[in-house]
């Protein structure tokens, strides 16, 4: 049976529109993600112990005639959760309903998702930490007894009637693990933390990718690309986006190592993947703050960006590879962000004051 998509009020959401950015945050970056999206596990690069996994539990429910037990994806964005989602309804041969935490406003809302659902269909729910207490607390029949309790009648005359529901597959996805309630969490059968990918695996999806979109890619240009995307797949795309117009229109039309250095020196992305926002950020804690310890909400402020901007975008790498610490005190930068930045290293006394 082919799997049929339902959108249900989803939009791309803007965390902010730099090339290193791993959000989605326009029509052309949705679309593409769409293209470059394979459309099984066998063809799904990366996260191999995961993916081993999911195969197994594929396997299994399709043996069984079940529905996939509920699954949840943590992880930064851009590593790949919506293209998994895709992938477990088709290997499932069902159809996927797609909506997000906050589009969900009320419990009406969910309930008409829900009854829509076929028999082992997947709901995808992204954002799915960003659900209303109300909503969440309705979501937990559906997805333990697949039931949903309505209230009809106002006053004296209301009744509660239970609605059964087909059995179906939640698969939810989330940035922030921290702020997704325990009792919730605890519904999921299987919790999946997607990390951030080594350059090998990268390597190897911008080469898929630039055979989707016909325009030849040198193995030196793919690993010149693969060290600049910060681990994440929908930047190394939009890379490669960006690199396919400075080849056709100031080279021969070929991606190679030159032209990648090429544009990332247009676009300020330098070799570890760092743009200008994340140099600013390192360069506000070292000169305006002796390198901290610093509060993310005084770094936000002095970044102009929300605090939500600073933990979700550009933290997760800066402190993955080691360029920025978390302290009880607030954010440090490193040595390797001193070193990186070309300033000098102030020794530290263990209170994190300067001598």
């Amino acid at each position: 049976m082919a799997s049929r998509k339902k959108q249900v009020d989803l939009e791309p959401v803007a965390l902010d529109d730099r090339v290193t950015s791993p959000a989605v945050f326009d029509d052309e970056d949705a679309r593409f993600d769409r293209l470059f999206r394979p459309e099984s596990l066998d063809e799904f690069i990366g996260q191999d112990r995961h993916k081993q996994n999911l195969q197994v539990f594929v396997a299994a429910a399709r043996k069984r005639k079940e529905p996939l037990d509920h699954i949840l994806l943590c992880g930064p964005p851009g590593l790949g959760k919506t293209t998994l989602a895709h992938i477990l309804a088709k290997e499932m041969g069902v159809s996927i309903s797609i909506t997000s935490g906050p589009a969900v406003e009320h419990k009406g809302s969910l309930t008409g998702v829900l009854t829509k659902l076929a028999r082992s269909d997947v709901l995808f729910i992204d954002e799915i930490h960003r659900l209303s207490a109300p909503v969440e607390e309705a979501l937990y029949p559906a997805i333990e007894d697949f039931r949903m309790d309505v209230m009809t009648g106002e006053g004296a005359f209301a009744d509660s009637v239970s609605i059964d529901l087909r059995p179906f597959t939640l698969v939810g996805a989330t940035t922030r693990t921290g702020l997704l309630s325990k009792p919730l969490q605890e519904r999921f059968g299987v919790t999946l933390r997607l990390d951030f990918y080594p350059v090998s695996d990268l390597e190897r999806i911008i080469l898929r990718s630039a055979r989707c979109f016909g325009v030849p890619c040198t193995e030196g240009g793919a690993q010149a690309m693969a060290l600049r995307s910060r681990g994440t797949p929908r930047v190394a795309n939009r890379l490669l986006r960006r690199a396919r117009d400075f080849a056709e229109i100031e080279g021969s039309g070929r991606i190679d190592d030159a032209i990648v250095r090429l544009t990332c020196e247009r676009l300020e992305v330098d070799d570890a993947g760092l743009d200008e926002m994340d140099r600013r950020l390192l360069g506000i804690l070292i000169e305006h703050y002796d390198g901290g310890p610093v509060g993310v909400e005084t770094l936000a402020a002095a970044m102009a960006e929300p605090r939500d901007t600073i933990e979700d975008v550009y933290e997760p790498y800066l402190l993955q590879q080691g360029f920025l610490g978390r302290t009880p005190r607030g954010r440090v930068a490193t040595k390797k962000a001193y070193e990186h930045l070309g300033r000098e290293l102030a020794e530290r006394s263990s209170q994190g004051k300067l001598f």
